[in-house]
């Protein structure tokens, strides 16, 4: 069984706080060899860091989410700062902007997006993008900013093919996750011919976006094989041929440390 990534996730959120040895369990069984846990603002940061720390399969992404950029504290960049100089940090995020929802002012959260966009410059790590109903004032930040080298992921993208060409020709990865499962997400899964191979990642966001499968219970990352299957028949293509692309993208944007945390 070809080693399977799940690029993003959110095991520290309270739904996984009684069963997360057996998660992982799980998620082994089902050939996911290494999680991405991305922080969503400080105090999920910092745990995304201690889980990484605690266990092998875990890696993490520090960052602030778009729905908490107003509630910042004074010294939030600092505390991030530090954070990324752990080794099994590795990348800037979640961070982007949420129109959808806007539970932080506009103008806040591209603040904090575009600071964190200038962390992973100093600290050369890519960055992990949400943009949800705002897919315009994001692209316009990203080429007014300067990028990371290896830039980043749109994660959980849910745009169109012209945004799609757009992201990638800024060097960006394109990351799916369980809506590319749903019956009528057929223009996401249209999608998948206009991303290259090579910048192609899949995801859970767990413990939301289940898998059709489980849609209206929690996601955990063994539920990520769904989505690299599904992704497989909609490109007339073997799962472990596309498995091992999309591993050996998640290893070139994120870090060779991902290596260590599969085998």
């Amino acid at each position: 069984m070809p080693a399977l990534i799940d690029t993003h996730a959110h095991l520290d959120s309270p739904r996984f706080k009684k069963d997360l040895d057996r998660v992982l369990e799980r998620a082994v069984g089902a050939g996911v060899t290494a999680v991405i846990n991305a922080g969503a603002d400080e105090r999920s940061s910092r745990q995304a860091v201690e889980l990484s720390k605690r266990y092998p399969r875990i890696c993490a992404s520090v960052g602030v989410h778009p729905h908490y950029a107003a509630g910042v504290s004074a010294g939030w960049l600092d505390v991030l700062a530090k954070m990324v100089e752990s080794e099994t940090v590795l990348a800037i995020g979640e961070t982007g902007l949420d129109f959808y929802r806007n539970l932080s002012p506009r103008e806040e959260q591209e603040k904090v997006f575009r600071q964190q966009l200038r962390l992973a410059c100093r600290a050369d790590k890519p960055v992990i993008v949400h943009a949800r109903e705002a897919h315009s004032d994001t692209l316009r930040i990203l080429k007014e900013e300067e990028l990371p080298a290896k830039v980043g992921v749109m994660h959980c993208f849910s745009g169109d093919r012209r945004q799609v060409e757009e992201y990638l020709d800024l060097g960006f990865y394109i990351s799916l996750a369980g809506p590319l499962t749903y019956p009528r997400s057929h223009g996401l899964r249209d999608l998948l011919h206009c991303i290259p191979p090579e910048r192609l990642l899949f995801e859970t966001d767990a413990p939301y976006l289940s898998p059709q499968a489980y849609r209206g219970k929690r996601n955990e990352p063994a539920y990520v094989k769904l989505v690299y299957e599904r992704a497989a028949v909609a490109l007339n293509q073997e799962t472990d041929e596309l498995a091992e692309q999309v591993y050996v993208n998640a290893v070139r944007l994120f870090s060779d440390v991902l290596v260590d945390r599969v085998y």
